[in-house]
């Protein structure tokens, strides 16, 4: 191969530019399809599309075979562009892997490694650095850009190439959302990358990384065995998924789950592959099909990942109110107290019913919303906000929110609350609670919230002014 570019040169001694390699490896690789039969080329297709997903296996013989064809003379002094660690490993990006996209996906430049996204807007990339997006100096053409479109919805049979709005997965995880077509201006086609910082689902990991307190860690472990409903609130990008996944990685694995998503964002049979957890992929009307096969189920629990309509909230509530513990779901909001209004009315909207008794049921059944957002300062910072107990009482018929966590912005600590009482799951997990109420006392006597009246919201029934200023 050296000497056949070599050959090449018209006998000029000089220093390839790195496109002249780029151009001289990918003729070889050419040659070699042209060479094949039908059935060798549909092999051939199959590599480069795992290659680019980034399956190891291929990836390590596209690197190992291109290596072979750069050992020689004729190479050497190539300069390789400066986000690339080798010219083997920026000639395989630029061919077969995710071009200018490679350092970040996988993490072989340090400035990458704390990066939760990044944008390709036309040939431009941006990265979220230090919380702000930054754009770098790689540029990636229009060919290059519709060749991984082209790759990446080859792995998700169900995307159609015409539809100008697409989510797909790469091997490892990150996902990427693609707009184009008449959705985009002509060039200015988008992708956004999203990736998992926390490589280690463990309490510890998250309160490392500043998102929850040091010390609520044994807190937090006795809620999970205590198996309380828990919803994680938020906006996009604040964490709540993550810690979904960690919360559930201190789960019984024993315990039967179904775990229900819009789409396969999370893959629970790497994350807890001894534990019996069924995956489903649906929304919309096709949840609302297998609604009925769900609740007839004898799953242990169900997690629900991103919660969107009546349909998905509807499920979440009958399997609840049937005596289920130990449910979890994530869900799209910065307003927790008003979450269950929310919930309730999408529900009606769907399904009918009266809009008091299914605020009721939320209440009754929600045990604990923990609250997620991005730090302002650095957005590539997670913080968990405040968590919130829901109960409802019968004597007096009404609902309510005690605030158990609070982080103070001013003093940058997490502050606590320990609630008058604490009727909770009751039977076997009441050895659990006892601890729980012993924690949140002392953690409340060392760092307390001042001032955290408990909150009967308004909209469940006519204001009673009775209430004070208490109420929502």
């Amino acid at each position: 191969m050296a000497e056949m570019i070599k050959r090449g040169l018209d006998r000029e001694e000089r220093i390839l530019s790195f496109e002249e390699v780029c151009r001289s490896i990918k003729a070889y690789f050419d040659g070699e399809w042209n060479k094949a039969d039908e059935f060798l080329r549909m092999e051939m297709l199959e590599k480069e599309k795992k290659a680019i997903m980034g399956y190891e296996k291929e990836m390590e013989e596209y690197k190992e075979k291109i290596g072979e064809l750069l050992d020689g003379d004729v190479f050497r002094g190539v300069k390789v562009p400066e986000w690339y660690p080798s010219l083997e490993e920026a000639v395989f990006a630029e061919l077969y892997g995710l071009a200018g996209l490679a350092p970040w996906v996988y993490d072989t430049d340090i400035k990458y490694r704390e990066s939760s996204s990044a944008k390709l807007i036309g040939d431009r990339l941006y990265c979220l650095i230090n919380g702000k997006s930054v754009l770098q100096p790689q540029r990636i053409g229009q060919d290059r850009r519709e060749q991984l479109k082209r790759t990446f919805l080859l792995a998700s049979p169900r995307e159609r190439m015409e539809v100008g709005f697409h989510e797909v997965y790469l091997r490892n995880g990150i996902r990427i959302t693609i707009y184009s077509g008449e959705r985009t201006k002509v060039g200015e086609e988008i992708m956004v990358f999203r990736k998992y910082l926390v490589k280690e689902m463990t309490f510890e990991e998250q309160a490392r990384l500043g998102t929850i307190p040091q010390e609520g860690i044994r807190l937090f472990e006795l809620m999970v065995k205590a198996g309380f409903n828990v919803v994680f609130a938020g906006p996009v990008r604040s964490g709540k998924t993550t810690f979904l996944q960690t919360w559930q990685s201190y789960e019984d694995s024993s315990l039967e789950g179904l775990a229900i998503s819009t789409d396969p964002e999370t893959p629970w049979h790497l994350l807890m592959p001894e534990a019996p957890i069924m995956q489903l992929v649906a929304d919309g009307k096709e949840l609302e099909e297998i609604t009925k096969s769900i609740l007839r189920g004898d799953n242990d629990y169900v997690i629900l990942e991103e919660m969107r309509d009546g349909v998905a909230y509807n499920i979440a509530l009958e399997i609840m109110s049937i005596g289920a513990k130990r449910c979890k779901a994530t869900v799209h909001t910065e307003d927790v107290l008003s979450l269950p209004y929310k919930l309730a009315t999408k529900i009606r909207r769907k399904y009918g019913g009266s809009l008091e008794g299914l605020i009721q049921q939320i209440f009754s059944n929600v045990d604990l919303v923990f609250q997620f957002c991005q730090r302002e300062e650095n957005r590539g910072r997670k913080l968990l906000k405040g968590i919130w107990r829901y109960g409802y009482s019968l004597e007096e018929d009404r609902v309510f929110a005690d605030e158990l966590l609070r982080y103070d912005f001013k003093e940058e600590n997490w502050k606590w609350k320990a609630p008058e009482e604490w009727k909770g799951r009751g039977g076997a997990q009441n050895i659990y609670e006892k601890e729980m109420k012993e924690m949140l006392e002392n953690l409340e006597k060392i760092n307390p919230i001042q001032e955290s009246p408990r909150i009967y919201p308004r909209y469940y029934r006519k204001y009673d002014e009775n209430m004070g200023a208490d109420g929502l």
